[in-house]
């Protein structure tokens, strides 16, 4: 039986070829997330900013300005209402008070009684609340900021180890270049940055990681296989070779996600937003990326450096 292939055998699309328009379009994404974050910044959840999240039911659609309005007089600072999820479900976010966890509740108390005045004393459905402190907050977002920065130095040592260093550098510079474009992307749409992002951002570290290597196992394969073909030929054909399997499971994963973005509610989407983005940028820089990268890093084989047989096959 015959499985089913997307890619038709041979196929043999010039990746390698398109190279430095891939790179143009890959500095213009990595200077813009760079001018973004720093521009414009990050929009931090409670888990690094540290405050108080209460989420409600209200019993009819409320009528946020009016809301804002009310809440914003109570003398507790600047509270954010936000839409989460179905129009009668809401987000408050309060700012860190100051003091301690008996005022974090004394605001709290003041923010519910105001609600409850609003729609009607227990027409109000409390589904959470949540308090960050700012100490906390900041220790957070330094264990995440190292939680990234690890996981890349983990993977260029392995990567190193299995292959050689300029493979290393390779996987890396792709990795930083998924994880910058990510960041960008969240700065762009202001969307929450909180822990769960982390915690998506490793998990594309991770994802990427794994399509190119296959791609750079492919190009090892090959490089033993093919020993007097032109660097760029061998590279691309890897290339191509590895691309049926590349869109199947990307192609699969994101299916699965669609799934999560439609079932698995407001909580988890922005999570799930930065997965999906995350899988698509993994994949272009696994076939965009990482492998035309090898080409200016003079990678070896069989004690030979591979661009000079290039240059040999391209001399007259």
């Amino acid at each position: 039986m015959k499985g089913i292939r997307l890619i038709p055998e041979g196929t043999n699309i010039n990746f390698i070829g398109v190279r430095y328009v891939a790179f143009a379009i890959s500095l213009l994404v990595i200077l813009g997330s760079f001018g973004l974050f720093f521009n414009k910044g990050l929009s931090f959840g409670i888990d690094f900013t540290g405050g108080t999240m209460i989420e409600i039911r209200t019993p009819v659609v409320a009528d946020l300005g009016e809301m804002r309005t009310m809440l914003n007089g109570l003398g507790i600072g600047a509270v954010s209402i936000q839409e989460f999820g179905a129009p009668e479900d809401l987000l408050i976010r309060l700012p860190q008070q100051e003091g301690g966890p008996e005022e974090q509740q004394a605001a709290i108390v003041k923010v519910r009684a105001a609600v409850d005045e609003q729609f009607g004393a227990e027409a109000v459905e409390y589904r959470r609340t949540e308090f960050v402190g700012p100490q906390v907050g900041e220790e957070l977002k330094k264990a995440g900021f190292f939680a990234i920065i690890f996981s890349l130095a983990g993977i260029l040592v392995y990567i190193w180890f299995r292959f050689e260093w300029q493979f290393g550098v390779a996987a890396v510079m792709a990795l930083a270049h998924d994880t910058i474009a990510t960041v960008g992307l969240f700065s762009l749409t202001g969307m929450e940055f909180n822990l769960s992002t982390v915690a998506a951002v490793l998990m594309i570290a991770g994802y990427s990681i794994n399509d190119t290597v296959v791609v750079f196992d492919r190009i090892r394969e090959n490089l033993r296989k093919y020993r007097k073909k032109p660097l760029l030929e061998l590279l691309n054909d890897s290339v191509n070779e590895t691309l049926s399997r590349t869109i199947l499971t990307s192609g699969t994963t994101i299916i699965a996600l669609v799934s999560l973005w439609l079932f698995g509610g407001e909580v988890i989407r922005g999570f799930v937003n930065a997965l999906v983005f995350g899988i698509v940028i993994g994949t272009y820089s696994s076939i965009f990326v990482a492998a035309p990268i090898l080409t200016f890093l003079n990678i070896r084989r069989e004690g030979k450096v591979a661009g000079d047989e290039t240059s040999a096959a391209a001399a007259p």
